[in-house]
């Protein structure tokens, strides 16, 4: 039997917090399955296309990772390809709270499927893709923040808007 996970994000666009999660997460389950699911509270800066590019290219050196999105309930999602758990990164005791109103409403749904979170190494704890994509917006040196080519996709993104 293949353990598998899903570790879902909006990912816009995806940081070296993430690709801690999703790599702890790899050497954990047989397959992890990186999901990027549409968040109406923001508006996104990459197409979901682009998002998608972009994780599979910083993911290429995990085998067992599949890049994909959906649109509606994780944990449909998640049946949909048998997954028996999410993986949900925590940077701080601040995503707690919401991370365990998630959690809760995905077992009242489907409680077959067990999540698990990962604490992100120390150094990415205050990393997010909104404090990313603003430093990046300012030309700010991001190297340390995000993969190569989110790198270089950030500078043309905001080459384009000036």
């Amino acid at each position: 039997m293949t353990n598998i996970a899903v570790c879902p994000g909006s990912f816009d666009p995806i940081t070296y917090g993430h690709l801690d999660i999703i790599t702890r997460g790899a050497k954990v389950f047989d397959k992890v399955h990186v999901v990027v699911l549409s968040n109406s509270s923001k508006q996104p800066l990459f197409t979901v296309d682009e998002r998608m590019e972009l994780i599979r290219q910083s993911t290429a050196h995990l085998p067992n990772v599949e890049v994909a999105s959906f649109q509606g309930l994780l944990v449909d999602y998640a049946k949909k390809v048998h997954a028996s758990a999410i993986i949900r990164g925590l940077r701080a005791v601040s995503d707690f709270e919401y991370e365990m109103q998630i959690t809760s409403m995905n077992r009242v749904l489907e409680d077959e499927i067990e999540t698990f979170f990962i604490m992100t190494n120390n150094q990415y704890s205050f990393l997010s893709s909104s404090i990313v994509k603003e430093v990046s917006k300012y030309g700010a040196d991001i190297s340390e923040l995000v993969p190569k080519p989110v790198e270089e996709a950030l500078k043309l993104k905001y080459k384009q808007a000036r």
